[in-house]
């Protein structure tokens, strides 16, 4: 046999396997010796506008993805089906959608129904690893459903004009792209649906959804907790719960809506998480991540992370009033300083804003274009939602041990820290952030895909520097 035909046999038995997995994954939903008997609640509720409020890990997601193919597939178990449905799932962002309910319904959908994809980005040869903008679904009363992939991040003007047949919600929308998406099924009496963690506090879902102010006889609602969920490890559940803070377990094992109060970190202590300067290995460095600033202080932060996952916060610059070059000097004179990593290119690289790829009041060149210019290839690509954003990061602070520390010479972070505070509306005070903005895109662009993994070290060298590190901290 040539190597040809080997491969080529290789890629028939994945394929195979593949659409067997998704196949049995269906199956297997919800049948056999563990049931999630709150995925069944949800299923089997008749009403029109129903939502799961879990925790992470609660099971929530299956729910809507699942929902999702048994109404486009038309073989829903426990409600009068339809053929040729349009639905739409609405996902934070498109980062989010790929990841998480695309994913889903990708991993729950048997390949032999799907009869197209349509891509926004990426090949339907590969669609898990590229944006899906519709799939195309065989029906099983004949003809087709779709169902089509949707950003709450392309405004409420881009979810005018359908008709629709259900909407699934993955996660909170605003609330002006919830109210269109209810017009959207008025025509056929359609079905909306949500799962989410309630991250962003007492919000408008709280109130029309939870509380009910409207006394809407098609709402429904049902809660989910780790504990509801039979595939998850009690011990880990036992475990997790622990290194959690009361207010972070509510919303992420309870899915409860959480009043925000008081100051957005909380669980910020200056004793545990400042400390004194050292001389970090330079196979720790990882990022530098930039919230751009003209009249406004531009906050640049050097990140390193340890072999057990523990982040750094080296060195700052943290200037307003100040032009691109000035700011990109400084910030270059910092990483010599550090010996930071630069790109083959002779670049230093670093996390920013997208909003630096828009032009300056200055002239036609973005403030990407201008930092380039400079020397610094900077990455717009950053996952800017800010209340998911700020759950991680309160991840961070309230873990136990804990899992980042902030050299005592960033002081202007350390001020941010203690000065960032709830304001109206479950939302953060506009006020003194700059810092915290570049500490939430630095922690929501998954650190541990750092620069120092591309030469990974020798086991008795890791052994050596992660008993450097925890001489240096006392563990």
């Amino acid at each position: 046999m040539t190597d040809k035909e080997l491969i080529y046999h290789i890629l028939q038995i994945e394929k195979l396997q593949k659409k067997k997995h998704s196949y049995n994954a269906l199956k297997r939903y919800n049948k056999g010796e563990k049931v999630h008997k709150k995925q069944i609640a949800f299923h089997s509720s008749q009403k029109k506008n129903r939502w799961v409020f879990g925790g992470n890990r609660s099971g929530k997601t299956e729910c809507g993805a699942v929902e999702a193919i048994w109404l486009a597939r038309g073989t829903h178990p426990y409600r009068q089906n339809k053929k040729n449905t349009f639905g739409w799932v609405v996902s934070v962002s498109y980062e989010v959608q790929r990841d998480v309910a695309q994913s889903k319904i990708l991993h729950y959908l048997n390949p032999e129904w799907i009869q197209d994809i349509v891509m926004q980005s990426g090949s339907k040869s590969f669609p898990a690893n590229g944006i899906i903008d519709t799939i195309v679904i065989k029906n099983a009363f004949g003809g087709v459903s779709k169902i089509g992939f949707k950003s709450a991040d392309q405004g409420r003007e881009k979810f005018q004009g359908a008709s629709l047949d259900f909407v699934w919600f993955d996660e909170e929308p605003p609330r002006d792209i919830y109210e269109e998406c209810v017009m959207r099924v008025m025509d056929k009496q359609g079905d909306i649906f949500g799962t989410m963690t309630p991250l962003k506090g007492l919000s408008w879902v709280y109130e029309e959804i939870y509380l009910n102010k409207r006394q809407d006889p098609e709402i429904y609602y049902i809660t989910m907790e780790w504990a509801d969920n039979p595939f998850l490890d009690k011990a880990q559940i036992e475990r997790l719960s622990k290194s959690l803070d009361e207010a972070t377990l509510a919303t992420r094992r309870y899915g409860r809506f959480m009043q925000n109060q008081g100051l957005v970190y909380g669980t910020f202590d200056e004793n545990i998480h400042v400390i004194e300067p050292f001389d970090v290995p330079h196979e720790w460095y990882d990022k530098i991540s930039i919230d751009p600033g003209l009249n406004n202080p531009l906050s640049a932060h050097f990140y390193a992370v340890d072999f057990d996952g523990r982040i750094y916060v080296v060195a700052e610059h943290y200037e307003k009033g100040k032009d691109i070059d000035y700011h990109a000097n400084a910030i270059l004179d910092i990483a010599k300083s550090l010996n930071w990593h630069f790109s083959p290119s002779g670049h230093l690289e670093a996390l920013i804003d997208s909003a630096a790829n828009q032009r300056t009041l200055a002239g036609s060149k973005s403030v990407s274009q201008l930092f380039y210019e400079k020397g610094i290839a900077v990455n717009t690509n950053v996952k800017k939602d800010l209340f998911s954003g700020i759950s991680r990061v309160k991840d961070y602070f309230s873990a136990r041990p804990p899992r980042i520390f902030i050299f005592k010479n960033c002081v202007n972070m350390i001020r941010e820290l203690k000065s960032y505070w709830w304001g109206k509306g479950d939302t953060p005070l506009k006020k003194d952030d700059h810092a915290m903005d570049d500490l939430r895109y630095y922690i929501m662009t998954n650190p541990q895909n750092s620069y120092r993994e591309e030469k990974p070290l020798r086991v008795h060298q890791k052994y050596r520097e992660k008993l450097i590190r925890k001489k240096r901290l006392g563990i």
